[in-house]
C-alpha cells in the first residue's frame, strides 16, 4: 500500500509536514538574501531586524504563552551588553578585562537569564496591568542606575569601542558574517520557542495562562513554571544583547531607556503574539520605518508615525500582522494542499 493511500490521520507526520513549505521557502530566502542585498541592507535592515526580533521574541514567549507582558526585555538584553563591555574589550578607559568571547559570551547570557528570572520572581506575584507596571519600574530604575553609576557602568557615556571577535580569520562584524551569525541565533531561538510551545512545559504554561487557579488546584507549581519561563526568555534576550552591542559598537544607558523598552512591546504587538514569527515581522516593519521614514517626516514626528501605524494595525487586527494574514489566507478545503503537493511531485 502506498503512502498516499493511507488515511492522513493514520499516518505519522513526515518531515515535510513538521517543517512546512512556508518555513522552507522563508529559510531559502533568508539564506540567499546576502546575494541580493548590499552591505547596508544586510546589516542595518537584515541583521538589526533579527536582533530586535529576538528581543521581541523573548517578550512573545512571556506574553503570548504565559500571559505576562514585560517591559524589561531590553533591560535584560542590556545586562548582557554591559557584561560584554566590562569583561571584553573597550576603549573607554575603564575595565575591559579582555576575556575571550567564548568566556564572556556564555557569562553574559547566564547573567541576563538570572536577572530575567529575578525580575520574573517578583513580577509573577501580580497579574495584568500590575505586571506591566512592575517591569516598567524595573526598566526605569535600571536606566537611572546605569546613568548615575560611573564606577561600574561608566555613567551617561557608557562604553565605546566594543568590537565583535575575529574567529578563524573572519571578523564577525563584517556584513555577511554578522548577518549569518544573527540568522543562526534567530533561527535557533525561533526553533526553541516553537518546539517549547508544543512540549509538556509549553502546554502547561499555556494552561496556566488560561486558568492558573485550576492548574494550582491539580498540583502544578504555577510560580515555578512562570519563573522558569522568565529564565528561558532571558536566555534569548541575553544572546540578542550580545549581538546588539556588536552591532552598535557601544552600550550606554540610552540603550536600555524606557523608549527602547516600549519599542520592543510595539514590535511584538505589530507583528503578533500568536506565533514566534510575529516578533520578527514586527521588527522588519519597525526597522524599515526607522531607517527610511525618519528622513522623510523628520525625527520629531517619527514617534507620531509609529503611534499611528500601531493604532491602525491594532484597530484593524488586534493580533497584528499575523491576524491580518489569518483573514486573507486561503481556507483549506477538500484534499489537504500538502497531500496535493506531494502527489504533484511524485
Amino acid at each position: 500500500m502506498s503512502e498516499l493511500s493511507v488515511p492522513r490521520a493514520a499516518r505519522a507526520p513526515g518531515w515535510f509536514d513538521r517543517i512546512g513549505i512556508g518555513h522552507l521557502l522563508l529559510g531559502a530566502l533568508l539564506l540567499v538574501y546576502p546575494a541580493m542585498a548590499n552591505d547596508f541592507f544586510l546589516t542595518q535592515i537584515g541583521g538589526y531586524s533579527l536582533v530586535l526580533g529576538m528581543i521581541a521574541l523573548s517578550l512573545m514567549l512571556l506574553a503570548g504563552y504565559g500571559g505576562m507582558v514585560s517591559l524589561a526585555q531590553i533591560t535584560v538584553a542590556g545586562a548582557a551588553g554591559y557584561v560584554v563591555a566590562i569583561f571584553g574589550e573597550n576603549n573607554s578607559g575603564i575595565y575591559g578585562f579582555g576575556w575571550p568571547w567564548w568566556v564572556y559570551g556564555p557569562l553574559a547570557i547566564l547573567i541576563a537569564s538570572l536577572m530575567s528570572a529575578l525580575i520574573g520572581w517578583v513580577a509573577v506575584r501580580t497579574e495584568g496591568i500590575y505586571t506591566i507596571m512592575i517591569t516598567l519600574a524595573v526598566a526605569t530604575a535600571c536606566f537611572y542606575f546605569a546613568q548615575q553609576n560611573y564606577a561600574l557602568f561608566n555613567g551617561f557615556p557608557g562604553y565605546n569601542g566594543l568590537r565583535a571577535p575575529e574567529v578563524f580569520g573572519v571578523y564577525w562584524r563584517d556584513p555577511v558574517p554578522f548577518y549569518y551569525l544573527c540568522l543562526f541565533c534567530a533561527v535557533l531561538a525561533y526553533a526553541a520557542v516553537l518546539y517549547g510551545a508544543r512540549s509538556t512545559f509549553g502546554m502547561t504554561l499555556q494552561a496556566i495562562r488560561d486558568n492558573p487557579r485550576r492548574m494550582r488546584s491539580i498540583g502544578f507549581d504555577v510560580t515555578a513554571h512562570k519563573v522558569f519561563a522568565w529564565w528561558l526568555a532571558g536566555l534569548i534576550a541575553g544572546a540578542a544583547g550580545i549581538l546588539l552591542v556588536w552591532f552598535n559598537g557601544r552600550i550606554s544607558p540610552g540603550t536600555i531607556a524606557v523608549g527602547p523598552s516600549i519599542n520592543i512591546l510595539v514590535i511584538a504587538i505589530i507583528g503578533g503574539m500568536r506565533h514566534p514569527i510575529g516578533p520578527f515581522l514586527g521588527a522588519v516593519i519597525v526597522t524599515l520605518m526607522q531607517t527610511f521614514a525618519i528622513d522623510i517626516i523628520g525625527a520629531e514626528r517619527f514617534n507620531t508615525l509609529i503611534g499611528m501605524v500601531f493604532l491602525i494595525i491594532v484597530f484593524i487586527s488586534p493580533d497584528g500582522i499575523l491576524g491580518l494574514w489569518e483573514r486573507v489566507k486561503p481556507k483549506a478545503g477538500g484534499e489537504d494542499w500538502r497531500a496535493s503537493f506531494r502527489t504533484s511531485v511524485k
